[in-house]
C-alpha cells in the first residue's frame, strides 16, 4: 500500500507543482516567480531516474561482482583490499569527486554517474559479503556432497539464501543515491537538482521545496517498493 501512496503523491507534486502558484507564494510572497519553469519536473524526474539507474546498474553488477570473487577460496587475498576500495569510496565526498572527475570528463551526465558508483559501492559490497559468509557451511557441505559444483552451489544455494540481505544493501546505495544525485546540477547534469541549485542562487526558497520534495518522494517510493520486495524474498525463503 505504502508504494501506491508515495507514487500517487510523486505524482501530484510533479504534474501539480505548475499549476501550485498560489501555495508557492506562501513560502515565496515577494518572488517575482515561484513556479520553476525552466524544465517540466516530469523531464527532470526522468533523467533523474536515468542516471541513479545507469549507476545502480554499475554498481549492482561490480560490487556483487566483487564480492563473490573475494569470497572463494582463490580470491579470498582480495577481501581486505576490496573492503577498503570500497570504503574509500563512500568516504570520499562526492563533491570532490565530481570537482576531480570534471577536467576529465567533462560537464554533464558522466561526472555525477562516477560519483554515484563510488559513493554507492560500499553497502552493495558490504552486505553481499555478509550475507554470503552467513551461508551455513554445512548446507553448502550438503550441497556439493549431493554433487553440486562450486558454480551451481553459487547460483542455486548462496546467492539465494544471501539474496534478502544483498538486496538490503542495493536498496540502502540506491535511496541514498537518489537523494545525492541532485549535487549532479552543479556540474550540468540536469535532474531534479535543478530547482534546487536555483533557489539556492536566487535565493527563492520556493525552488527549492519543489525539487527536494519532489526527490524525498521519489527516494520514498523507490525505498518502499524495494522493502516490498524483501518481504516477498523472505516470505519465499520461509515457505521454502
Amino acid at each position: 500500500m505504502w508504494p501506491a501512496i508515495w507514487l500517487v503523491l510523486l505524482m501530484v507534486c510533479v504534474w501539480g507543482f505548475p499549476y501550485a502558484d498560489g501555495v508557492l507564494r506562501v513560502i515565496e510572497p515577494d518572488a517575482n516567480q515561484v513556479v520553476y519553469q525552466r524544465a517540466s519536473l516530469a523531464s527532470l524526474l526522468v533523467q533523474h531516474l536515468l542516471v541513479v539507474s545507469a549507476a545502480a546498474v554499475i554498481t549492482v553488477a561490480g560490487g556483487v561482482l566483487a564480492a563473490i570473487v573475494v569470497t572463494r577460496e582463490w580470491g579470498r587475498n582480495f577481501l581486505p583490499l576490496v573492503a577498503q576500495v570500497a570504503s574509500l569510496g563512500q568516504t570520499f565526498p562526492p563533491v570532490a569527486v565530481l570537482a576531480l572527475a570534471v577536467p576529465a570528463l567533462g560537464f554533464g551526465t558522466l561526472p555525477i554517474i562516477v560519483a554515484l558508483v563510488l559513493y554507492g559501492t560500499l553497502p552493495i559490497v558490504r552486505n553481499t559479503l555478509g550475507g554470503l559468509q552467513d551461508v551455513d557451511k554445512e548446507v553448502k557441505s550438503a550441497s556439493i556432497a549431493m554433487g553440486m559444483t562450486g558454480w551451481q552451489t553459487l547460483c542455486q544455494v548462496e546467492l539465494p539464501l544471501a539474496a534478502p540481505v544483498i538486496l538490503a544493501g542495493i536498496r540502502t546505495s540506491i535511496t541514498i543515491n537518489i537523494s545525492t544525485a541532485a549535487i549532479g546540477a552543479t556540474v550540468g547534469a540536469s535532474n531534479l537538482g535543478d530547482p534546487i541549485i536555483a533557489g539556492i542562487v536566487n535565493g527563492n526558497m520556493a525552488y527549492i521545496v519543489q525539487g527536494a520534495l519532489t526527490i524525498a518522494l521519489l527516494a520514498l517510493t523507490v525505498d518502499s517498493l524495494f522493502e516490498r520486495l524483501q518481504e516477498r524474498l523472505r516470505s519465499r525463503l520461509y515457505t521454502a
